[in-house]
C-alpha cells in the first residue's frame, strides 16, 4: 500500500524510528496503543452521544466500538504473554495537537463533519505507523499483528471518510480535508521519535 496514495499523508515515517526508538522499549509501545484502540472506541460513542438521531451512523459507530474494544483486548493478551502488565493511559500528545482544528463553531453539521474528519486523519496515521512497523520490526507475531491492523485502520479511515461525505451537505468535505492534510503535515514533523503509536 503507497500511503501517499491512499491516504494522501504529507509526511512519512521514517522507518528509523522502529529500529532506534520502537525496538527498544516494546512494552512502552504495546502499552500506548492498547490505549489508543480504547480511545478509538470512546470517539465512536461520543459520535453516537452526540448524534443518536443519525441511524446509520449510530449503527456503523456501534460495530466499530464492539473492534476496537476487541483490538484493544487484543493488545492486552500480546502484553500478559509477554510478561508485562498494562501501564497506565499516556498523554497523546499528537491527537491533542489535531484535536484543536477541529471547528468549534459553525453549528451542529459542520462540528460532526469536522469530527469524522478528524476521526479519519488519526486512523490515517494510525494506517501508516503500523504498516512502517509491520514492515520494519524484527518481531514475527507485532509484524503480523501490525499488517492486519493496518488493514483495519485503512477500512476505518475511509468510512469515516465516507461518513463526512454523506452527512455533509453543502460543506466542502474534500477542500476541507486537504486543510486537514496541510495541518496534520505541521503537526507530525515533532513526531515519530518516541516509543508511542504516534509518539
Amino acid at each position: 500500500m503507497n500511503e501517499k496514495i491512499i491516504l494522501k499523508l504529507q509526511l512519512p515515517t521514517d522507518p528509523l524510528w522502529v529500529k532506534n526508538v520502537v525496538e527498544s522499549n516494546i512494552e512502552e509501545l504495546l502499552t500506548d496503543h492498547a490505549f489508543c484502540e480504547q480511545k478509538a472506541a470512546s470517539n465512536a460513542i461520543t459520535l453516537i452521544v452526540q448524534n443518536p438521531n443519525l441511524s446509520d451512523l449510530v449503527q456503523v459507530m456501534t460495530a466499530l466500538v464492539q473492534e476496537e474494544m476487541d483490538h484493544f483486548k487484543r493488545v492486552h493478551e500480546i502484553i500478559l504473554e509477554r510478561g508485562y502488565v498494562l501501564g497506565r493511559e499516556r498523554k497523546d500528545n499528537y491527537v491533542n495537537e489535531l484535536r484543536k482544528f477541529i471547528i468549534m463553531g459553525g453549528g451542529r453539521a459542520v462540528q460532526l463533519i469536522d469530527r469524522l474528519l478528524f476521526s479519519a486523519m488519526i486512523e490515517a496515521r494510525s494506517c501508516e505507523r503500523f504498516k512502517v512497523l509491520s514492515e520494519n520490526i524484527n518481531d514475527a507475531q507485532l509484524s503480523e499483528f501490525y499488517h492486519e491492523l493496518m488493514i483495519s485502520e485503512a477500512t476505518h479511515y475511509s468510512m469515516f471518510i465516507r461518513l463526512a461525505k454523506k452527512y455533509a451537505g453543502d460543506i466542502d468535505v474534500d477542500k476541507r480535508w486537504k486543510q486537514y492534510l496541510a495541518y496534520e503535515a505541521e503537526v507530525v514533523q515533532n513526531y515519530g521519535k518516541g516509543e508511542t503509536i504516534h509518539g
